[in-house]
Parts: structure tokens; C-alpha cells; sequence
């Protein structure tokens, strides 16, 4: 049942394309096009934090390998075919570029991994606007996944919520170690 509406909801979205659509959701779809904006957080987080900088790093390499190989141990192991790959949906996806990608499409990595600096990235810059505006990123970039015909919203849901998980765990994990490696000092007597 959960399975069928996953699809139709995919079939739904999947159809509402254009040409004009196909080149915007494709560019919003390339990890290329993300570097920039990875470039500019990391440069924000090394102005804010100054010498915690390269700790902070270290635990965002491990958010970003932990989303990305969780992701795709999921979709190993789960091995649904992705929307472009299954037999029962042949001719009714719309498919930009004829790129399909792999077999298996649950969890959505792409969302798993803008999930995770979304929610990571957030976590450490605490501005409404940036907020707002690295969610709206993530959403359009998982979104991009439906509509290039490579996974199913269900796919993209579960990765999103994976990945916020694991940035928002790794978060706490930093903040933990934050406080062991730069304890606060302590009051002086009088003050």
C-alpha cells in the first residue's frame, strides 16, 4: 500500500517537467554545483571559530563519510529499484539527460548528504536567514532526485531524515568532545 502511493506520488511529481525545469533540476543535481557553497561555510566556520577550525573539520569528514556510506548501505541492503529501473513504470518516468544512476535508490543519497551539511552546517552558524535558506537548498536539491525520475519521494524523505540525524548526531558528538579538548575556564574568585 505504502509502496503504491510512493509511486503514484513519484508519477505525480515526476510529470509536472519542462525543458526549462530539466536544465535547473539537473544543475541543482550535480555535486559540482554544491562546492561553492561547501567552500563558503567552511571559510564562515574558520573566520567563527578561528584555532577549533580544524577540530570542527575532522568531525564534519565524519558526518559527511557516515551519511553518505550509511546511505548507501541502506540501498544495498534494502535493493529497491529506483524509479528509472523499474520494469512496471517503463515509458511513464521522465528521465533528463537518460541518466538513471545506479540500480538501487532507497535511501536518496543526495538527500542523505544535503540533510547532513544542512543540518550540521546550521547547527554550528545559528543565523535565522542561513537557516532558512540552507533548508530550502536541501529540500530543492532532494527534490531535484523526483524529478530527474531517480528516486521515489519515500527515497527521499528517509535519506533526508537520515542525514539530518547523523548531522544533528554528530553535532552533539562535537560538542561533547568541544568541551573536553576546550573546557570552560573558570570564573576568578571576586567576579
Amino acid at each position: 500500500m505504502a509502496e503504491q502511493l510512493d509511486q503514484q506520488l513519484f508519477l505525480f511529481l515526476n510529470s509536472a517537467n519542462s525543458p526549462f525545469w530539466d536544465k535547473v533540476m539537473n544543475f541543482m543535481s550535480l555535486v559540482a554545483v554544491w562546492a561553492p557553497l561547501y567552500l563558503a561555510i567552511l571559510i564562515y566556520l574558520g573566520i567563527k571559530y578561528k584555532r577549533r577550525f580544524w577540530i570542527i573539520v575532522l568531525f564534519i569528514i565524519i558526518a559527511v563519510v557516515l551519511s553518505d556510506q550509511t546511505s548507501v548501505f541502506i540501498k544495498n541492503a534494502v535493493a529497491r529499484p529506483r524509479p528509472c529501473h523499474e520494469s512496471s513504470l517503463q515509458g511513464l518516468v521522465h528521465i533528463v539527460n537518460g541518466i538513471c544512476g545506479g540500480m538501487y535508490g532507497f535511501v536518496s543519497s543526495h538527500a542523505a548528504n544535503s540533510f547532513n551539511v544542512a543540518f550540521l552546517s546550521l547547527m554550528f552558524i545559528k543565523k535565522r536567514w542561513f537557516t532558512v535558506c540552507i533548508i530550502i537548498w536541501a529540500a530543492i536539491v532532494s527534490y531535484s532526485r523526483i524529478y530527474l525520475g531517480v528516486h521515489y519521494p519515500g527515497d527521499v524523505l528517509c535519506g533526508a531524515l537520515l542525514g539530518a540525524f547523523i548531522g544533528w548526531g554528530v553535532y552533539k558528538f562535537f560538542e561533547a568532545t568541544d568541551k573536553w579538548i576546550y573546557p570552560p575556564a573558570p570564573l576568578k574568585e571576586g567576579s
